[in-house]
């Protein structure tokens, strides 16, 4: 080895300890090395910082922002209105739940379509009284399967589309992968229903407290019919949102002018009728899309209402210092001015059912409050109000499902027709979002995860300088020196579990930049064609498995599912057997060498 080598080995080798310590954040630990290889001049300082312009990085944070759209544009609400008319089963919900994560993940990012299914799921284990470790592992699991079966599904995918570009002139289109990922993921799937979810410890199949992390406070909350609204006359119990319980609670009516009174469910509804409801703002919304409803807040005439790009909903509590405190809501007017407006509120331990101009709050209340997005920050400061954290609370946004579904699938079809690259497709299909409200300004840089974009481009350039140096053809020619060269199916299996295991402990997008320049190298030091050899990077990226710390799939269920960092190799393990096992074969019919 010669200098240069030395050199950027022991530069990788060092990241990737540090990636598996954990001990700092991988995008730190990423560009820490980064400037490293620079000062030892391994890595040119002009091309320190050409992985942030990577179509590679534009491409994961589009489709951050178009995941979040999706949201936006009531798919969430959409799938759970859709689930809610079946009678599921224990296991029917488990298979559905899986495959519609699967599904969602093969065209949106896989950490998305989780973030999409995980408060549904939540749900639906408190309805049916199924522990929720039952469901979560599965759930997680399902999300990486389903990001193998397309390019846009999961980073490595991506990034390895992107190493091809780089080595042969030609990219991976969108459904290149799916002759191996799709086979991965049907099998992945039925593995998991059926298997999987027994492997899972007992002693986790308890209802357990970490349910308790997703369920919220109910608001009080005011909603008015609408004039045109096709509902008038008839009655409350008619409704579907008012049908069985823990759904959204009618507490009284009242008109503009007059105080709330008790109404029963055989009430028939009238022209202006104000109702008092408690319910989860995720139960509202549904209530308001589709019955002819209209949401209330507390704003008199002269409130500067938000336009749908800069309105935003926050949720504060009411401080022991807040001049709120012993007031009512004319007082709340006086203070916030024109700016902001209450639209529901929460008291625990005590039952709420006045109108909201009625009470009079007290410390510890939480309020949802209605704002400009400029200036909501500074409002909840002047009023003492603590932001709870946030999270996804879209009362003021109007559904458009079919316009965000047929600006994403316009841009895939521009992208597969190759009449521009899948970048620019996205980032028109993020302008048109933006520009239709269905995604707000804030929202663009507040969905992109920031710390996976500096690990992408601070590790491309580290990539690129394994080339360069031939280190990456040396590593390959040294593992064939040890299992040999008779046999590329062997080098091609062990490329495959090699990348696997790297993946549960290192961040999938790593372990793909580090694999794939290996790979390539090991398949042309042989003779044989490169993208079978870069299909095994790309699938066993993504089958992390084995950890909670490998994806952040996993990572996100292991609070609310209960997990130990033990549990997950009980179900991963024979998965990830059963994924060699089939995609060996796959590989080698989709992708002969």
């Amino acid at each position: 080895m010669n200098f240069d080598q030395i050199i950027i080995s022991s530069i990788l080798f060092i990241a990737l300890i540090l990636f598996a310590w954990g001990r700092w954040r991988y995008d730190l630990v990423a560009m820490f090395c980064l400037i490293v290889a620079v000062l030892f001049g391994v890595i040119p300082e002009d091309e320190a910082f050409s992985g942030f312009g990577h179509a590679a990085v534009v491409t994961v944070a589009a489709v951050l922002i178009l995941s979040q759209g999706l949201q936006n544009a009531g798919v969430v609400s959409l799938i759970t209105e859709k689930m809610r008319l079946i009678k599921f089963t224990s296991f029917s919900l488990l298979a559905t739940i899986t495959l519609v994560v699967t599904i969602l993940s093969a065209f949106m990012n896989n950490v998305g379509a989780l973030a999409l299914m995980l408060p549904i799921t939540m749900v639906a284990a408190k309805e049916y009284n199924i522990p929720p470790a039952r469901l979560l592992m599965p759930l997680a699991f399902g999300s990486i399967l389903g990001g193998l079966t397309t390019l846009i599904g999961t980073p490595p995918n991506i990034i390895i589309a992107a190493y091809r570009a780089k080595v042969t002139g030609e990219e991976y289109g969108m459904f290149d992968f799916s002759p191996v990922g799709v086979p991965v993921a049907i099998v992945g799937v039925l593995f998991i229903v059926f298997i999987g979810w027994r492997l899972i410890p007992s002693g986790r199949m308890t209802k357990n407290a970490s349910i308790n992390l997703f369920e919220i406070n109910n608001y009080l909350t005011e909603i008015q019919v609408k004039k045109e609204s096709k509902y008038i006359g008839e009655r409350l119990k008619d409704l579907p949102m008012f049908k069985g319980k823990d759904r959204t609670e009618i507490l009284g009516v009242a008109t503009p002018t007059t105080y709330a009174r008790n109404v029963n469910l055989t009430y028939k509804i009238s022209e202006d009728d104000i109702f008092i409801i408690r319910a989860d703002p995720m139960e509202i919304k549904p209530l308001l899309d589709n019955h002819d409803f209209e949401l209330l807040n507390s704003a008199t005439h002269i409130y500067e209402a938000p336009d749908e790009h800069t309105a935003i909903l926050m949720e504060g509590v009411i401080t022991q210092g807040s001049p709120l405190v012993g007031r009512d809501i004319r007082y709340f007017r006086r203070l916030s001015g024109r700016s902001i407006a209450i639209v529901g509120l929460a008291r625990d331990g005590q039952s709420v059912v006045s109108r909201i101009r009625q009470l009079v709050f007290k410390a510890g209340d939480v309020l949802l409050i209605q704002g400009h997005e400029e200036t909501i920050d500074e409002q909840f400061t002047q009023i003492g109000l603590l932001p709870l954290a946030p999270r996804a609370i879209e009362l003021d946004r109007s559904r458009k499902v079919g316009l965000a579904l047929a600006t994403f699938v316009g841009a895939i079809i521009l992208a597969m027709t190759n009449l521009v690259s899948l970048p620019i497709a996205f980032i028109l299909a993020v302008m048109v979002y933006v520009l239709t409200g269905i995604v707000r300004v804030r929202e663009v840089y507040e969905q992109i995860d920031w710390a996976v974009l500096v690990l992408l481009a601070s590790m491309i350039p580290i990539g690129n300088a394994l080339d360069s140096t031939n280190t990456t053809k040396l590593l390959a020619e040294t593992m064939l020196k040890i299992v040999g060269t008779d046999s590329p199916i062997i080098v091609l299996t062990l490329i495959l579990i090699v990348t696997m295991l790297l993946s549960s402990v290192v961040n999938n997008a790593a372990t793909a930049l580090v694999m794939a320049p290996i790979s390539v190298a090991a398949a042309q030091t042989m003779g044989v064609n490169i993208d079978g050899f870069l299909m095994a990077v790309a699938v066993g990226a993504s089958c992390a498995f084995l950890t909670p710390v490998g994806h952040q799939s996993n990572t996100l269920v292991m609070g609310p599912g209960g997990y130990k960092f033990g549990d997950y190799w009980r179900m991963g393990l024979p998965l990830e057997i059963l994924i060699v096992i089939i995609t060996i074969p796959l590989i080698l019919w989709a992708w002969p060498l």
